[in-house]
């Protein structure tokens, strides 16, 4: 899957914006808060129904206007056309649309068009709480897995009606407390699960980009932690009922999962440099995309790199180089300041790329030999 072309009223600072895409590499240049990462998120939204840094909708239209707009113009694999559409108008119900036809559910989209974002805000998968960490595999699981979004929603759902019971200055109903626990349990077993088989898979993919962007200067490894492979997730929660009664939410359950991160035997929280954070979190980045690739429908990801040479040092921001150049990777966007380090990716890429400059929303190419 690639994009070929996008359209954008009014998204943040873009107030218009037209442009056509390389099937390659896509560098986009500019200096801080000029509308580099507006641009890539517009390029996420279109996955994902939302915007990867401000969930409000309503605060992702331009200011002094009432609506934006967001067109996508796709084709797969195998050559189809796909056609995508989003609009939303202050205080009206966001429209999403596959081909002219509107989506009853925005759950169906997810995983039509494959993507892996890495960016500045993925600091927040070491630093972070153990939400975070959820997070990170729910979006990876979710691309290729509709069962177990369907269970994620149905989980979360019945701890919210179960923490709102428990808040209850009554004592609860013990048969609507029963319903809630039964489908957290059902439901959390399914997620749990899915999120093992993921991790199982996912470790020695991303160990092994670790150790060549490293080049094998540590060790690092990655676990899953769960209370559901401590036994019947239904039985611990239900025993736990009164100690959730005190507190008023839920203790138990794959809620409080998490990925425990290290480098050698010690947490890479607290002891990992800033670079070995980075390349920890683009390592990650680079294993979701190879599994996604090879899971689910098999089609290529979009992969957007957002700002990912900080605090890197030349080692291994030549070894990331090497790998995206690769062919193993389709479509890229990728943003910097630094106009030296896209020079470098482009020299490597036999073939196609654009490049194009953003100046306070305005986004324009640049035709020009390196």
């Amino acid at each position: 899957m690639w994009l070929k072309r996008i359209s954008i009223l009014n998204y943040k600072n873009l107030e218009q914006v037209e442009l056509d895409f390389s099937r390659k590499m896509n560098c986009i240049i500019g200096k801080n808060g000029m509308g580099k990462t507006n641009l890539m998120d517009a390029v996420y939204y279109l996955s994902f129904c939302k915007s990867a840094t401000n969930s409000v909708d309503s605060q992702n239209i331009c200011h002094g206007q009432d609506f934006f707009v967001l067109q996508g113009f796709y084709e797969t694999d195998g050559g189809e056309p796909e056609e995508l559409y989003c609009g939303l108008k202050a205080r009206q119900k966001k429209k999403f649309k596959r081909n002219k036809k509107e989506y009853s559910r925005f759950s169906d989209h997810i995983g039509l068009i494959p993507l892996v974002l890495v960016s500045p805000s993925d600091s927040l998968l070491i630093a972070g709480g153990s939400e975070e960490r959820r997070k990170f595999m729910d979006m990876v699981i979710s691309q290729y897995d509709r069962g177990y979004l369907d269970a994620l929603i149905r989980y979360n759902k019945a701890v919210s009606q179960r923490n709102t019971l428990l808040k209850s200055e009554v004592e609860p109903d013990e048969e609507l407390m029963s319903v809630w626990e039964e489908m957290m349990a059902s439901s959390g077993e399914i997620v749990y699960a899915g999120r093992k088989a993921f991790i199982d898979e996912f470790i020695p993919i991303f160990q092994s980009y670790y150790s060549y962007i490293s080049q094998d200067q540590e060790c690092v490894s990655l676990a899953y932690q769960s209370c559901a492979s401590q036994g019947d997730l239904l039985a611990q929660i239900q025993q736990n009922r009164q100690k959730d009664r005190v507190m008023g939410f839920s203790l138990k359950g794959v809620h409080k999962d998490d990925l425990i991160m290290k480098i050698g035997d010690f947490p890479i929280k607290r002891e990992g440099s800033q670079g070995q954070n980075k390349t920890y979190l683009i390592a990650l980045k680079l294993a979701q995309f190879e599994f996604l690739k090879r899971t689910g429908s098999r089609t290529t990801p979009l992969v957007l790199l957002d700002d990912i040479f900080d605090k890197l040092d030349a080692s291994r921001v030549e070894q990331i180089v090497k790998v995206v150049a690769g062919d193993s990777f389709g479509q890229i966007f990728i943003t910097d300041t630094n106009r030296d380090h896209l020079d470098k990716i482009l020299r490597k890429i036999e073939g196609d790329y654009k490049l194009f400059e953003v100046d306070n929303g305005i986004v324009s190419e640049r035709k020009e030999d390196l």
